[in-house]
């Protein structure tokens, strides 16, 4: 007879079972970058003295931004390879020669091994100058070559100290070589000027600028950075959306960049055919002064103006940029030739400019579509774990429990007959 340990332990079983097969299907790990393919990514951190500064969250920035990088380590994709340089971190004294010297590579750009780069991180003390110019001519030389992208992330709370070396013009210096390397940038509790020369930095070399206030906030931006790396380089396509779907361009699966004015709205068109899933996300940056709260909305509708999904995001101010997605996956049709489905993409932000600001031109928008087979013939992880998986689960907990109630009535009976006999 199965006893109750044997059966809960049979059902546990069971369910580690499936949630391994949804959540490491076969082939996962097919056609990850390796070698001279690898991503690269150096992460350059600012260890001045302003660093001590407690004003994230009741704790300084330099907490936060450890707190942060350890999160980071653990989330980084195997195929990355990552370093870390520091800026500002070993020199203390007065001599601005000497502070304008002070960058060291803290932990290669190479396989990670995320408990010496912890130890690495924990070590670090706020100390000296902001050389951001210097850290970046070397964090251009930290990379080991490859066909792989290659990415700066520079966390940093303040504006250069070392000119006349311009740290923005370095970035275009770097952009120069046609090397492929893109720097980010992201400002802790930003000021104008600091954002006007982080924004510059980024934009000499397609990359973003994003300002930050609170810990999860640079958690969340440095991993979307870093797994950006890991993603397939794809060069965006300029595009131009209508006022209404009847007039809007087709876009096919790829990256789309457009601007969209205050007040504007704008409409893409993509096909959908049967039994396919259309994904799509939008995001809005603010590369001008603008009001504190914003949002932005991406629609999808018929040719009739039914709304079919929608995807919407708010923000008071804390980042430069809004995102948001939605996916829509089309059921298979009966007929044998039936025609793709027309579906209307309408994005509508809600930023306002600041007094006296150029609404024109409008703000950049970058818009991502993806056509994909639909959760019945591929191995979507998201849409099975989203469908079928979870009728599974409930069947197993139904099985349970059903299988509970039967061993509690056959254990009343045998009390039973134990008591009679």
């Amino acid at each position: 007879m199965i006893t109750r340990t044997r059966l809960a332990a049979g059902v546990c079983a069971l369910l580690a079972a499936v949630t391994a097969g949804l959540a490491f299907p076969a082939g996962a790990a097919a056609g990850e970058p390796t070698g001279d393919d690898a991503p690269q990514v150096d992460l350059v951190l600012d260890v001045s003295g302003s660093m001590r500064t407690r004003d994230i969250d009741g704790q300084s920035r330099m907490a936060a931004a450890k707190q942060a990088f350890n999160e980071v380590l653990d989330a980084t994709p195997e195929e990355v390879r990552l370093g870390i340089r520091t800026l500002g971190a070993d020199y203390a004294g007065d001599d601005r020669k000497t502070g304008c010297k002070d960058t060291a590579q803290l932990y290669p750009v190479g396989p990670l091994d995320r408990t010496e780069a912890k130890t690495a991180v924990a070590t670090l003390v706020p100390t000296g100058w902001t050389p951001i110019g210097p850290a970046l001519l070397a964090a251009a030389e930290d990379f080991r070559g490859g066909t792989g992208s290659k990415r700066i992330v520079l966390i940093s709370d303040g504006e250069d100290t070392c000119a006349p070396l311009d740290p923005c013009e370095v970035a275009r210096e770097i952009a120069a070589k046609g090397i492929g390397l893109t720097i980010d940038t992201l400002g802790l509790v930003p000021n104008v000027k600091m954002r006007r020369q982080l924004s510059c930095i980024a934009e000499a070399t397609g990359g973003t600028y994003t300002s930050v206030e609170h810990a999860d906030e640079l958690t969340d931006r440095v991993n979307q950075l870093v797994d950006r790396a890991a993603d397939p380089v794809v060069t965006p396509v300029a595009t131009e959306g209508a006022q209404s779907c009847a007039d809007a361009p087709t876009l096919t699966s790829g990256l789309y960049t457009d601007r969209e004015e205050f007040g504007q709205q704008r409409w893409y068109r993509v096909e959908v055919p049967p039994g396919r899933e259309l994904r799509a996300s939008v995001s809005v940056a603010a590369d001008r002064a603008v009001a504190p709260s914003y949002g932005v909305l991406l629609r999808a509708v018929t040719v009739h103006g039914r709304e079919i999904v929608r995807g919407e995001a708010a923000d008071n101010g804390r980042t430069d940029m809004i995102s948001t997605g939605l996916r829509y996956p089309r059921p298979e049709s009966d007929e044998e030739e039936s025609r793709a489905e027309t579906v209307c993409l309408q994005v509508t932000h809600s930023f306002a400019a600041a007094s006296g600001v150029k609404s024109t031109p409008g703000l950049p928008l970058e818009l991502t579509v993806d056509v994909v087979d639909g959760p019945r013939g591929s191995g979507d992880v998201a849409s099975f774990g989203l469908g079928r998986g979870w009728w599974l689960l409930g069947a197993l907990i139904l099985a349970g429990f059903v299988a509970g109630l039967l061993w509690g009535r056959l254990s009343r009976w045998r009390v039973a007959v134990w008591r009679t006999n």
